[in-house]
Order: structure tokens, then sequence, then C-alpha cells
């Protein structure tokens, strides 16, 4: 109220208050700006004005929620006290509310209502449908954006919508069209921009993908995503100085979005700030388990500041797995080293050595299923997904879900029909990867063939992608073709992969460069000197440049260690 006071004191003697009316109009405008407090303000005035409670409820609600706090927007708009004109935005507010602070049943509760009142409203069947996509309803989350077209299709919510679906399902190239209609109809909308400067750059237009972010600067100097998709792009181009200094431009707003924290982590170990890093890998660990990648730069960081206690309490279970990082393992055998336990670092160090990259990582079982797994209860796990499906077969996740429990138990055809029904959902890098295995295993090697090149077509940066296909490459004998791959993988981030680095010495050396095989040899044996594939890569491109004296000693070094003696 003490706003609301001073406010009405700066219009001066002589100057008449807006009527109720006018200043609900004002609140209005404030929060198509997202300006919540300038709303609020305006609010607080009308209702001294004798606006009704009920007149500016829905707005009030809104306000609050602009401003983060639920709690507030819950005292306007739980009542569900709305007059005719503002009913259909009150329930939408108040379905906004339940699904933000987690209550999906409530917020589809809420949206019933809302729909009674206005039911070929296409912004709401755009927020229908985001609500279904969280609350697993994949399909029928499409079906709402495909509705809220129909009803307006030049609808930019709607547009934006459709745009972020066709990019799960078809991949990145498909799904710019939908955002260059979206910006159309609105060429200054910054979320539209960000979503589409986004896609550019997984596309690899970073040029395009600058100018975007350029004109979202223009638009709303300060934006912090545009800033972050500009320190990506710096970071990609290997300019850490300059990504560090975008990064941090885009302030504390992006603290809890997990690819900020991810490139955090890496600028800050890019820097050598290894505790910063740490802390950031650490949040991001926090809110996503499963993150690999998170995981392993996080190990590194511990590694690199010397917390070998550390790094043994967190990830030493993870390294003794099968499936287990080659990397992970040795960094965890170095700290069992740096502590005196060379009895638990030598069988790491081992294992590290010999590995050896599945061409298909492993099946990924839901949580709720691993353990019965484990068990040998497949039958059991197989009646709990089935449950699940017949619950909700347009989830996505179901579908896939189904699929692992099928292909664990030896039906990769029928695991392909339900990997097929999740990929109209999203076609993920993981389904992808589940798809080839499962038409492989289906005597189906064609197909899984061209499964992972369209793949890659739709998402041309995806490593893993570029990694299957540069293997078809070798099976074929187009060296040219898997060097191409490789030098693009080794370059965007896999220079300490040394299995890479050995595959990448092999096709260089087949395709009749000695001499950058034997470099990119070198380099692999110079990150892992135990290693029997990097010591055997160097011999042979030794061995090819002439170099035989040389070359035999790593040659029998290397069939020592095979050997195991």
């Amino acid at each position: 109220m003490t706003a609301a006071l001073f406010a009405a004191a700066l219009a001066g003697p002589g100057v008449a208050e807006p009527g109720w009316t006018d200043l609900v109009g004002e609140a209005r405008a404030s929060l198509g700006r997202g300006d919540g407090i300038a709303a609020e303000v305006s609010l607080q005035r009308a209702l001294g004005a004798g606006a009704p409670r009920a007149a500016v409820a829905a707005y009030m609600g809104e306000a609050y929620l602009v401003q983060g706090e639920p709690e507030k927007a819950r005292d306007w708009l739980a009542p569900e006290e709305f007059t005719r004109e503002t009913a259909a935005w009150g329930f939408r507010k108040l379905a906004q509310l339940e699904r933000e602070t987690g209550d999906l049943l409530a917020a589809g509760r809420a949206f019933d209502e809302a729909m009674a009142i206005t039911p070929r409203d296409a912004s709401m069947w755009v927020e229908i449908g985001r609500l279904r996509y969280i609350g697993g309803e994949h399909m029928l989350a499409n079906d709402a954006a495909d509705y809220a077209l129909k009803l307006e299709p030049g609808n930019v919510r709607a547009l934006e919508f459709k745009a972020q679906f066709v990019r799960d399902q078809q991949g990145l190239a498909a799904a710019l069209p939908w955002f260059e209609r979206a910006l159309r109809q609105a060429p200054r909308d910054v979320d539209v921009l960000g979503e589409y400067a986004a896609t550019l750059g997984d596309l690899g237009r970073a040029k395009k993908m600058l100018e975007t972010t350029r004109l979202m600067l223009s638009i709303e100097p300060g934006h912090p995503l545009a800033y972050y998709l500009q320190a990506v792009l710096a970071a990609r181009a290997g300019k850490a100085e300059l990504a560090r200094g975008l990064f941090a431009r885009a302030g504390d707003k992006l603290d809890k979005v997990p690819a900020a924290q991810l490139l955090e982590g890496v600028l800050e170990m890019q820097a050598g700030n290894y505790v910063l890093a740490a802390e950031a890998l650490s949040r991001l660990n926090r809110l996503q388990p499963a993150n690999a990648r998170a995981r392993l730069l996080l190990a590194q960081a511990y590694a690199r500041r010397g917390e070998n206690r550390l790094l043994i309490h967190d990830f030493a279970t993870e390294a003794a797995r099968p499936e287990a990082s080659p990397y992970l393992m040795a960094l965890v055998a170095r700290a069992y080293e740096a502590e005196g336990r060379r009895d638990l670092a030598a069988p790491l160090l081992d294992r590290a050595a010999f590995a050896r990259r599945p061409d298909f990582v492993p099946v990924v079982i839901g949580s709720e299923f691993g353990g019965l797994l484990a068990a040998g209860r497949i039958d059991e796990a197989r009646a709990a997904s089935a449950a699940k499906l017949a619950a909700n077969p347009g989830s996505g996740f179901n579908q896939a879900i189904a699929g692992d429990l099928m292909l664990a138990g030896g039906d990769a055809s029928g695991a392909l029909a339900h990997y097929r029904l999740a990929a109209h959902v999203r076609f993920s890098e993981s389904l992808m990867l589940r798809m080839a295995l499962a038409a492989t295993q289906a005597g189906q090697a064609p197909q899984a063939k061209a499964l992972v090149s369209g793949f890659l077509a739709a998402n041309p940066a995806d490593r893993m992608a570029m990694r299957m296909m540069a293997g078809a490459a070798v099976e074929t004998q187009d060296w040219r073709r898997a060097r191409e791959l490789l030098e693009a993988l080794r370059v965007n981030g896999g220079g300490d992969d040394v299995r890479l680095l050995v595959d990448l010495s092999r096709v260089q050396l087949r395709g009749g460069d000695a001499k950058a095989a034997e470099a990119t040899a070198r380099a692999a044996y110079a990150l892992q000197r135990g290693s029997p594939l990097a010591t055997e890569a160097w011999g042979f491109s030794l061995q090819a440049l002439g170099q035989p004296a040389r070359a035999q000693a790593l040659l029998d070094k290397s069939a020592s260690m095979l050997a195991g003696t």
C-alpha cells in the first residue's frame, strides 16, 4: 500500500486519479512487459479507487507469479473468485501456479475450468500442451499443439511450441522453419529468438546464431540467455577468456539452468580455477545425478585440485562398475596411489589400459525396474511396465522403458516397435542408440546404419552419432570420411579420449598419412602409457615411417601387455 500511496502522491494536487478500470488496464500493460511490480502498484491503486477484489484477483495473482512469490499469488487465485470477464484468465493463472508448485492434477482441474469458458483459445491450448508434456502425456501434448495451430495458425506461442516438438522428434534442421514462421509473426520476440539461436548453434551455424543473439540484446539489453549462447559459441571456438567474460555478463539468472552450470564448470576448468569448477559441477550433480559428462568433469576437478579422498569417496564405486569410463578408472586409481593404496590402484589401472568402449551404450532401464531385472524378475518388471503403459500409452518414457525391457528379455523386434513409438515424441541420442542396438540384434544392420545416419543428418553435432558413423565408414574402408568425422570429434572435446585418438591414428595410417598417424598415436600414448592400443598404434605408425627399431620395441611392449605378462 505504501508504494500505491507514493505513486498517488507523485500525481500532485489537481491531477485526477484515473478510474479503476483504467488502472487495471495499466496493470495488464505492465504484465505484458513482464513488470510484475508496476502491475501490483496499479492494481493496489485500482482497489483504492473502488475496484472489486474479484475484478483484480486474476491480474494480482499473475503479478505475484511474475515476481516469483507463489504464496502471495495463491492468496488471490486459490479462492477462485473472479469476475465473468476475468475468470478464464484467472483459472489459467491458477493452473500456472499449480504447475509451478508441482500439483499437476490441480493444474489440470484449473485448465478444465478455463476451457469451459474459452474452449477455442489457442494460447490456452499451448499451456495445456505444456502441462501434458510435463505430466508425461507426450502425444496428447503434441495434439494440443496441433489444435492450437488449427485454431490460430499464426499464434506465436503455438508455433514456438510446435518448433520445440519438431526439434525433439525430427532434429534440429527440421525445427528451423517452425521457429522462422514464429519470427515472421513476431520478429522481436526474445523467447523465440533464444530458442532459434540455440538451435542454430547446435547446427553449427555460428554466424547466424551470433546475429540472432545480438538482435536479442538490442531488444532487451543484458538478456542473460543471449550472453550465455555467445559464451557457448566462444567456448566452441576455443576462446576461453572471451567465453568466461560473456558468461559473467549473464549474471546469476542462469544459476539453476543445468546447461549453464555445465558451461561454468568447463570454463573454470580451462582457466585453472578448479575449486570454482568443482562448486559449479557439484551443484549440477545434485540437480542431475545421472549426467555422466558432468560427473566425469567433477572427478577431473577433484583430481586437479588434489582432493584425492573426496574423489575416492564420490567415485570409487562408480569406477568399479564394468561399464565405467577408462578415464574415470584412471583418475580414481591415481587418487589411490596418492593415498598410498597401490593395491587398490593397480587393478583399476589394468582395467583402464585394456578397456574398450562398446559400440552402443548399455540399455537404459528405469530405476524402478532395475532392481527387478537385477534379481532376475524380468516377467514382474514387464508386468509393471505394461500397467504403466496401459495407463498412459502416449508417454514417450513409458514406451521407451517397455522397449528396454523387451530388449533385455531378448525380443529385439518387439523393443524396436516400442522405440519407434517413443521416437514420435522425442528422438534423443539415447533412444537412437537403443534403436540401433535393437535393429542390429533383430538382423536389420542396414536399417541400424540408416537410422544413425539420419540422426546425424538431423543433429550434425552429435558426438555419439559421429563416432558410430566413423565406425561404419571404417567397415566400408571409406578412410577419408572416417578421418573427417574422427578429427571433428578430436577438435571438439575429444583430445583426451585415448581410444578416439587410437582409432584416428589407424584411419590416418590406412588413408596413407603416416606422419599424421604417428603424431596422433604419440598423443594417445602420452595420455595413457599403459594402454596397449595406444602403444600398438604408435608402433605401427613408426613402422610405416621407416623406423623399425623403435616400432618393434613398442609393438613388443603392446604384445606383452595384451598377453598379460
